[in-house]
């Protein structure tokens, strides 16, 4: 019996790593602080944070990238979830100029209400401002999804670099611990599924 149980709980712990692992690509994990000539830790020509979950560390998480140096660019995407309210991209947008970004470095779209609505409408700007590289910013338990809508889009022709937020509250490294998180991962992970089946079309 006890060794029935070790084998459970040993499926269980590889099962929670490896759905971390899928859910939460970070391109960057290997990089420095800062940008580097290094493969895969070059400077981007954006930044990019999508509203949603705890979308105030999400913006954090892209200020600090920018004042790091790996984009002179931050787009905010991300409608209102109140109509009478400013747009979350809005609200992001004032985060940043309150940490001391200059309003010339910031783009905003306001108008999506889901993932593939932000791969969609940032889509606009991205072209407009000629963006090769882009490093896409949102909570881990979401990087995995939202990486997959923005390829969608642009056919991977624009390089997505991922880098999900550190210290969400909403993802602790104890998420499998707690309903809420496998609430979040069963739920990404259908979606995920959902979203490369529109991929391989």
């Amino acid at each position: 019996m006890i060794k029935g149980l070790l084998a459970i709980l040993f499926v269980f712990g590889l099962s929670a790593l490896f759905i971390s692992a899928y859910l939460s690509p970070d391109d960057l994990a290997r990089c420095q602080e800062r940008p580097s000539t290094s493969t895969g830790c070059e400077k981007a020509d954006a930044i990019i944070a999508v509203s949603g979950g705890k979308t105030q560390v999400r913006t954090a998480e892209a200020i600090e990238l920018y004042q790091n140096g790996w984009a002179d660019m931050l787009i905010f995407s991300g409608a209102a979830l109140d109509i009478n309210a400013p747009s979350n991209a809005a609200v992001m947008r004032r985060q940043a100029l309150d940490a001391g970004v200059p309003a010339s470095d910031i783009f905003v779209e306001e108008f999506s209400k889901t993932t593939r609505e932000n791969a969609e409408k940032t889509n606009t700007i991205v072209q407009r401002k000629d963006v090769q590289r882009m490093i896409l910013v949102t909570s881990p338990y979401h990087q995995r999804r939202a990486s997959t809508e923005f390829k969608n889009l642009t056919e991977h022709k624009i390089e997505i670099v991922n880098h999900p937020t550190r210290n969400d509250p909403d993802w602790p490294w104890y998420w499998w611990a707690t309903p809420k998180g496998w609430w979040l991962a069963g739920g990404e992970l259908v979606k995920v599924v959902v979203s490369t089946a529109g991929e391989s079309r």
